[in-house]
């Protein structure tokens, strides 16, 4: 017994409704409804239309495996971030989603909580689900792990920090760039003593934002003592220490520069009432404005970083075959009074 394949005959029966379907329902040719479902030019918008339409009375559906099979490619890229609750995080995932989107492609996202082994687990897990691409927000420092993956034809777009052990498209921030213009912001106001209070110093983009801090003190001929430096974890525990140590005692700070949203946040529970230090934090966040004072920042771009990271790796998918680059992102100081507040002291 065989199923009948009327052409008026809805998907939604059970009978899973194929390209031919559709164009004998729309009137068209077979490849007319090929171009239209891949997304091709050539089709004039009157017979899209018919097209789409057929496809929404058919319940048609692209079949993937098909494509696969046809082209080795299954229309998916894949995202690999350090946490995709970080507000910083949700911006690149929304604006690399909004470019794989327009080239037709679905995108799979994971979080590495900073454990290199978590994100070498993902990042081959994706592959061995035969994504076309990755974006990796490298955690740890060697990712050689990807090379076979490269060289067999996944192209790999490492976004917010380089990968290591591995010559691959970067694109980053100003890190080291940022961390200086919000270090001589503080120096400008007449701070002298100024704290900086970071990430794990092992993460390249905290490792660039002290760079940049001892950079503008070393323009101003500041000398830095090494106990106004706090690097470490992000938890709330460690950051309450660090400021507490850092803004009281007889060289106390008078200013505090905070080298991520996490820090910054942290810190902002923690600050003395009274002789309350400049503070300029690195990322900004949502209600800054609304602080009192207002909170001063080096705002970067995640939704630049996420759509340039996903336009390069869609190059490489169409053929670029130029050398891997490293990309950089501008940040952006912004001033809004708590930067701005002169040495106490």
């Amino acid at each position: 017994m065989t199923a009948d394949r009327r052409p008026g005959m809805s998907g939604r029966n059970g009978i899973r409704p194929t390209m031919k379907d559709v164009a004998a329902a729309a009137g068209v040719g077979l490849k007319t409804v090929s171009r239209v479902v891949n997304g091709e030019s050539g089709v004039t918008p009157e017979m899209a239309a018919r097209v789409q339409a057929a496809i929404g009375v058919l319940g048609f559906r692209r079949n993937d495996s098909a494509r696969l099979l046809r082209t080795g490619r299954t229309a998916s890229v894949a995202l690999l971030l350090e946490d995709i609750g970080d507000p910083f995080s949700s911006a690149l995932s929304r604006a690399v989603e909004d470019v794989a989107v327009a080239e037709g492609c679905l995108l799979f996202t994971g979080s590495s909580a900073e454990d290199p082994a978590r994100g070498r687990e993902l990042a081959l897990a994706f592959c061995a689900r035969r994504v076309d691409g990755l974006i990796v927000v490298p955690a740890g420092d060697d990712h050689q792990y990807l090379l076979p993956e490269v060289e067999s034809g996944t192209p790999v777009v490492f976004l917010d920090r380089p990968g290591t052990g591995i010559d691959a498209d970067a694109v980053l921030s100003d890190n080291a760039g940022g961390a200086r213009a919000g270090t001589a912001h503080l120096i400008a106001h007449g701070h002298r003593r100024i704290g900086f209070v970071g990430d794990l110093p092992t993460i390249h983009t905290a490792a660039e934002r002290a760079r940049g801090y001892r950079e503008a003190m070393a323009a101003a001929g500041l000398p830095v003592a090494e106990r106004w430096i706090d690097c470490g974890p992000t938890d709330r525990t460690r950051v309450a220490a660090a400021v507490h140590r850092l803004t009281t005692g007889p060289d106390a700070v008078t200013a505090l520069f905070t080298a991520n949203n996490r820090v910054t946040l942290a810190a902002l529970h923690h600050l003395p009432a009274a002789a309350r230090p400049a503070l300029v934090g690195f990322d900004d966040l949502e209600l800054a404005d609304l602080l009192t004072p207002a909170l001063t920042v080096v705002a970067q771009d995640p939704v630049a970083l996420g759509a340039l990271a996903a336009r390069r790796l869609f190059d490489r998918l169409a053929g670029d075959t130029t050398p891997p680059m490293h990309l950089e992102i501008p940040t952006l100081l912004i001033p809004r009074g708590s930067g701005e507040t002169p040495p106490a002291n």
